[in-house]
């Protein structure tokens, strides 16, 4: 078996801001343990801004800006996350290694290719990636939306069984879980939908992240990948959750989103989470709109579409729209958008958008 473990910063840090150095350690020895019973592990660790800040508390120039500080503190926190790490699972006996990722690294299919095949090396090897974002230079408006997104980018990149987002409370609720008329949400079936429970308010309560959690658990649920939502600050969490990680009962409170029954190729889980770097887009007429979202496979014929949006390139991820302007999945084109400026309601044409690189919402 293999998973991903996302930990987030309100696992990792205290009330203060700073590292939970006592959180972390357990935290590294329930995933040696874990690692013992045969599972491979990736963990995509927070923590990085809370290191840099604490060590630079006192030496924090008050001028800076939040660009100034993010790089600041991110640079000189992730060397000291790492080394933490380093020593704790050497104690254990296990060698790590670190990833350090952008968003705009997942945009193209060969860096896509590239790391996942670095991260394959390690794991082939006995190593334990340790993955976080790049925050000295992911500074622009192309950035993880947080560490949920990048795990569930690196769970469906490296075919992983199951997903673990650990968060600092213990899942899903109907309500505010501070009210006692609130309850857990144990089990999400694929295409239920949970909207009406999700506050897009942050809290203290943690409820502003659970919009993002949520979405990407959903989405890594229907790629066929159990995700498990529960709370990283309870004693042995993890090992709580081994009978969860099998589909099997466990006492544990947390959300479970179930996994969909099908198969997804690895290019098309690459697609479906590369929304964020369309190019532009196709609108396609009724008949095209419903052969596509058939039952049979079908390809994206120039012939089938209306009109077009944006400047792309050959091979550019783009959004595809039907004929009622409402968006229904992302693609890798085959054209340029002069050339499907070109080929629109043209026949015998090879399609815009082949099946293989096409994924439906």
């Amino acid at each position: 078996m293999r998973i991903t473990v996302k930990i987030g910063s309100n696992v990792l840090t205290r009330t203060d801001g700073s590292l939970d150095v006592t959180r972390m350690s357990a935290i590294v020895d329930q995933v040696a343990a874990l690692r013992k019973q045969g599972i491979e592990v990736l963990m995509v660790s927070s923590g990085a801004m809370a290191s840099g800040r604490s060590e630079l508390k006192d030496l924090v120039n008050g001028k800076m800006d939040a660009v100034d500080q993010r790089q600041l503190f991110s640079a000189v926190g992730q060397a000291k996350l790492i080394n933490r790490y380093y020593e704790m699972f050497r104690d254990h006996g296990i060698p790590v290694g670190q990833v350090l990722t952008m968003k705009e690294n997942f945009g193209t299919r060969r860096h896509y290719l590239n790391q996942r095949n670095c991260i394959s090396v390690m794991l082939e090897n006995g190593v334990l990636p340790i993955i976080n974002e790049n925050d000295t230079i992911s500074v622009t408006e192309l950035m993880f939306t947080d560490n949920d997104e990048l795990s569930g980018l690196i769970a469906t990149m490296m075919d992983c069984d199951a997903l673990v987002i650990l968060s600092n409370i213990d899942g899903l609720f109907t309500g505010n879980p501070a009210e006692p008329s609130s309850s857990l949400i144990q089990f999400v079936e694929p295409g239920k939908d949970i909207s009406e429970y999700i506050s897009t308010v942050k809290s203290g309560f943690g409820r502003g992240g659970m919009q993002t959690k949520s979405n990407i658990a959903r989405k890594v649920a229907i790629e066929g990948i159990r995700v498990i939502i529960a709370n990283g600050k309870r004693e042995n969490i993890l090992i709580q959750l081994t009978p969860a990680l099998n589909g099997e009962k466990t006492n544990c409170p947390c959300t479970v989103f179930l996994p969909a029954d099908n198969e997804v190729s690895s290019v098309k889980k690459w697609i479906a989470h590369s929304e964020g770097f369309s190019k532009g887009a196709i609108f396609l007429n009724k008949g095209a709109s419903e052969k596509i979202q058939g039952e049979q496979a079908a390809s994206i014929l120039p012939v089938g579409i209306t009109h077009y949006e944006g400047h792309f390139e050959t091979h550019d991820i783009i959004s595809i729209f039907d004929y009622n302007g409402q968006k229904i999945g992302v693609g890798r084109t085959d054209y340029s958008s002069e050339e499907v400026r070109m080929a629109i309601g043209k026949r015998d044409m090879k399609p815009v958008v082949h099946y293989d690189f096409l994924y439906l919402e």
